[in-house]
């Protein structure tokens, strides 16, 4: 109802108004309407009595047939002003007499009174004429033994026209006056609602909008108490609750702020804590790679000597403990490159086709040794998604799978659910449970390896998974149960197929006789990476600073081709600014490569901006080999930065 969205304020001028108005209009009318009535019974009595007086003033004009004192009569009695015509009739109703407007007989029956109206404006009134007895005819005077008089005869009747206008003037005044009245009461009544409501709806209109200060938090705001009643108990109530509330706000915003302090305070210490922390990490971190950099490559070196049986397997086996060694920094240094940001998506087209063929080609064995079946069904989608960076999350998953699986089966699909493309990898393995389900994405989690046995992983392959979607904006769902295997899921966007282009592969550039320049003020490891140099060929030039390399080069009067320097040296200068001072001297196309213990974000970005490659260490042999192989044949070495 549209009442119910009403004010108070309008609400109660309805109330005192509305009741007001109806009584005031009833009783006006009924007051005006009986005024009205007694103005025409007063005019009717004033007709009948003024008929009444000329029917006995004319009694003996009629019995005497005088017509000209019945005349005189008649126009003698049109000096009242209402009064507008007097006809005079004998017995026979035949017209003896008339002054004014002439009407005709009516005909008394029964010797009564008659009154009707003429047209709109006039009253007529008949009233008898009568004989009246002499007083010797006095029926009061008879005595018993008299006989009773007859009753006196009709002499005619007497027929008086009155004007309705006065009493219509009259009926109008009283009409205007009434309404007048009523008017005023009106006003006075609603001039009193009105002053009625403000001082009731005043008090609340207050208190509405001091609720509404404080729901929007300001409670400083009171309500002016006035009035009486159950509008100021209302009022100090409000009141006293604001004060209440701002009181307590004020012992929350007490414990909030010392909260916060200390929160900050701790946070401040964590930040510390941290920063010595990774101080501590990054020395260590360097220190470490130094001697595994160079252990690696005494043992390539050593790898490619001609060896017994024995020999031949104990090197395999300190090969295996440098490599698991090598796997838990390069993990971590995977870990560090997508912290710091520095490991950008460049997503394209591309079919999962080769992607699966790999996977199947290169995880095959590995499967076969653990008695497992690998399928990895073919697929002809295509995707869209960086397909270096989603490689790495799939191979992760797949080597995860394979180490926990100790029976049955791993399988690799690829599932289209309307734009997306859902790619799976499958396992019968040990399950996970769901409370579990999270943390198994979290740093060395391994929920089966309480002992830290190696040969089940460092923990960190989820990590970089989680990672790496996150980057590539995929999204990882994982749906497993204990004993009964599990299923992660990449949802990765489908793309539409593109004409294939043939892309030839550069090949490795042949080492024997490349001069490479290096400097490292590490002596073991600038000793172990020359001695693999010149193992594959290469003509070596090293110094232990850029003013020992430039000495070198003098000495023996050659130009490097490629120039590998580690990144901290003596002094001010680092291997960035070793490259750039040999490029300035032999050329700015001079390919330059960088070798550093340091897993911080700081020389990454450094690296990143400069287009310069980086291999942190220690750095396999293969890979340091296919880094000079391509800066051999390439111009310049920005586009291997991402490859490393």
């Amino acid at each position: 109802m549209i009442w119910l969205n009403w004010d108070i304020r309008t609400r109660v001028l309805l109330v005192a108004l509305v009741p007001t108005a109806v009584l005031g209009i009833l009783l006006t009318g009924l007051l005006t309407f009986s005024r009205l009535h007694d103005l025409e019974d007063a005019l009717v009595q004033r007709g009948q009595a003024l008929a009444r007086q000329l029917a006995s003033a004319s009694e003996f004009g009629l019995f005497s047939g005088n017509s000209d004192a019945l005349t005189q009569l008649a126009a003698s009695a049109l000096s009242n002003s209402d009064l507008q015509g007097v006809s005079i009739f004998d017995r026979d109703h035949k017209l003896v007499a008339i002054a004014g407007l002439q009407t005709h007989a009516i005909g008394i029956i029964n010797g009564v009174s008659r009154i009707d109206q003429v047209g709109n404006n006039m009253l007529r009134i008949a009233e008898p004429v009568r004989y009246t007895p002499t007083a010797e005819e006095d029926p009061y005077t008879l005595t018993s033994d008299k006989p009773h008089a007859a009753a006196p005869a009709s002499l005619g009747e007497i027929v008086v026209l009155l004007s309705l206008e006065p009493l219509q003037s009259r009926k109008r005044s009283q009409m205007l006056a009434a309404i007048g009245t009523l008017l005023i009461v009106l006003a006075a009544s609603a001039a009193l609602a009105v002053l009625m409501s403000k001082s009731v709806s005043q008090p609340i209109r207050h208190i509405a909008h001091v609720v509404t200060d404080i729901g929007k938090g300001k409670l400083d705001v009171r309500v002016p108490v006035i009035g009486g009643g159950s509008l100021r108990q209302l009022a100090e109530g409000l009141n006293e609750m604001a004060h209440r509330l701002k009181l307590s706000r004020e012992g929350l915003e007490q414990q909030v702020s010392g909260a916060t302090s200390e929160l900050r305070e701790r946070k401040e210490e964590a930040e510390r804590a941290n920063l010595a922390k990774s101080r501590f990490l990054a020395a260590a971190s360097h220190d470490l790679r130094q001697p595994m950099h160079a252990l690696g490559l005494f043992i390539a070196e050593l790898a490619d000597k001609q060896h017994n049986g024995d020999t031949r397997v104990l090197i395999e086996r300190i090969s295996a403990s440098a490599e698991a060694m090598e796997n838990l920094l390069d993990s971590l240094l995977d870990i560090s490159k997508l912290d710091a940001g520095v490991v950008t998506a460049n997503p394209r087209p591309f079919p999962l086709g080769p992607l699966f063929e790999r996977i199947a080609n290169e995880y095959q064995h590995q499967a076969q040794e653990k008695g497992l079946i690998l399928r990895v069904r073919p697929s002809a989608y295509w995707v869209e998604s960086d397909p270096l960076l989603f490689e790495r999350i799939l191979l992760n998953l797949v080597t995860n799978a394979l180490r926990y699986t100790p029976r049955g089966a791993v399988m690799v699909t690829a599932r289209k659910r309307g734009a997306r493309i859902h790619v799976e990898v499958r396992d019968s393995g040990i399950g996970i449970p769901v409370e579990a389900q999270d943390s198994v994405f979290q740093e060395f989690v391994q929920l089966d390896n309480a002992a830290r046995d190696r040969s089940k992983g460092l923990g960190l392959g989820l990590a970089i998974v989680r990672r790496l979607a996150e980057l590539l904006d995929h999204r990882i769902s994982l749906n497993s149960q204990p004993e009964r295997g599990s299923v992660f899921c990449v949802e990765v966007r489908a793309a539409r197929p593109v004409e294939n282009k043939a892309i030839e592969e550069r090949a490795g550039a042949d080492l024997i006789g490349l001069v490479v320049a290096i400097v490292d003020d590490d002596a073991l490891a600038m000793q172990s990476l020359a001695g693999l140099l010149r193992a594959w060929g290469c003509y070596v030039v090293s110094g232990e600073s850029l003013e020992a390399l430039q000495e070198a080069l003098e000495g023996n009067e050659v130009a490097p081709q490629v120039l590998i320097s580690d990144f901290r040296l003596p002094g001010m200068r680092n291997g960035l600014e070793v490259i750039a001072a040999l490029r300035g001297r032999f050329g700015a196309d001079l390919p330059g490569l960088l070798l550093s213990g340091d897993t911080g974000p700081e020389v990454l970005r450094q690296a990143t901006d400069l287009g310069i490659p980086l291999l942190h260490k220690p750095v396999r042999p293969a890979k340091l080999r296919a880094a000079i192989s391509h800066l051999a044949s390439a111009t310049d070495g920005h586009n291997l930065t991402q490859t490393l």
